[in-house]
């Protein structure tokens, strides 16, 4: 594969590469490059996380040297699973077995938990530089990352380690490539900006876009929102249960809520059915979509291309159930392997009857 061709394969599906004339200056240099993206254990896994693991796939094609960091400390400070750390971390594993039995190639990734960091002092040494490195202000600003607000480090002053630590991360590992979420784009320049002062490498930071929940991008009650806010309210999120598809979901759960997602005929702008087949369907090689139709509404077609699918869903040719049915039908074939794996481990089943019930109360 030449730098071309593994430009194209990283920058497909992404929201933004900083920078990608740096991306293709160290790939075209040749050398061995080592890429990340670490993860909360905070929760069920919900499909829209899968544009993440897909770019991990992305990358190690690609011959980056990935590792994936299960941040369970990252996840205390954070308050998930009420700050059960024996939780947390089993929650990272039921994250591992997720990404492998979806496809990730695990003996080619180096997965490692936050845990481990933290027994080295030189870590906490980086942690301390990076907080020297940066305003009171920068790092409150940061939280967002953490989906918290500025204010909320007021309450409890840990929160105001968690950038600088996961800033840390990617000095640590002495690492080229960081991965993640548009909403980790503060963490990623935050490290870009003091690596000069501390001596490290400026990494380059790869963002996938956020997939916007099931009730789409209707834009009720945004007015005087800023960005950070209008993307946390409209994102897919395992907080808000009603909103996501979770990987776990049982081929009927999966048709009903798709069935009920925002999806008005002839409109692109942050429809999750369309997203779904963008960011997760037509990612796969080779993938199509096969429309069911009764021969009177012109029978059935197969999109080969995401393109294709777009322009006759925005010209008014394919009925927004049709879509919805066959979007059902072709997520349902990509997550069954993973239902059966993690329902075939009683660890993972009693796991997610436990956060389901966590997330009802």
């Amino acid at each position: 594969m030449n730098v071309d061709e593994k430009l194209n394969l990283i920058k497909r599906n992404t929201e933004e590469i900083v920078t990608l004339e740096e991306l293709k200056k160290k790939l075209e240099e040749g050398n061995r490059l080592k890429g990340y993206i670490g993860f909360e254990p905070s929760g069920l896994f919900h499909i829209g996380w899968l544009i993440w693991a897909q770019k991990v796939k992305d990358l190690i094609e690609a011959g980056i040297d990935m590792s994936i960091l299960v941040a369970t400390w990252h996840a205390w400070i954070n308050d998930k699973l009420g700050g059960d750390l024996e939780k947390i971390r089993l929650a990272g594993e039921y994250t591992i077995e997720v990404l492998s039995s979806y496809g990730v190639d695990m003996s080619k990734v180096k997965v490692v938990y936050a845990d481990e960091f933290v027994k080295d002092p030189n870590y906490w040494a980086l942690v301390i530089k990076v907080a020297k490195s940066t305003s009171l202000a920068r790092m409150k600003r940061a939280l967002t990352i953490m989906g918290r607000k500025a204010e909320e480090a007021e309450l409890d002053t840990s929160k105001l380690i968690y950038p600088a630590m996961q800033v840390s991360d990617i000095f640590y590992q002495d690492l080229d490539i960081a991965l993640g979420g548009t909403d980790q784009r503060k963490a990623h320049m935050l490290a870009r900006d003091v690596a000069d002062k501390l001596g490290k490498k400026k990494i380059v930071a790869i963002h996938t876009p956020l997939l916007v929940g099931l009730q789409g991008g209707q834009r009720m009650n945004v007015q005087g929102m800023d960005e950070d806010d209008y993307l946390a309210s409209i994102k897919m999120s395992k907080s808000k249960p009603e909103t996501a598809i979770f990987v776990h979901d049982p081929p009927e759960l999966v048709e009903a809520k798709l069935r009920s997602a925002y999806c008005p005929k002839g409109v692109i702008e942050d429809n999750p059915v369309l997203q779904i087949n963008k960011y997760i369907i037509f990612a796969n090689k080779g993938a199509t979509l096969k429309v069911e139709r009764d021969v009177k509404y012109g029978g059935d077609i197969e999109f080969k291309t995401y393109e294709e699918l777009e322009r006759t869903f925005a010209e008014g040719k394919l009925h927004p159930l049709d879509l919805k049915l066959a979007t059902a039908r072709r997520l349902n074939e990509i997550l069954d392997p993973i239902r059966k794996r993690l329902y075939s481990k009683t660890k993972y089943e009693s796991l997610i009857s436990d956060l389901e019930k966590s997330v009802s109360r």
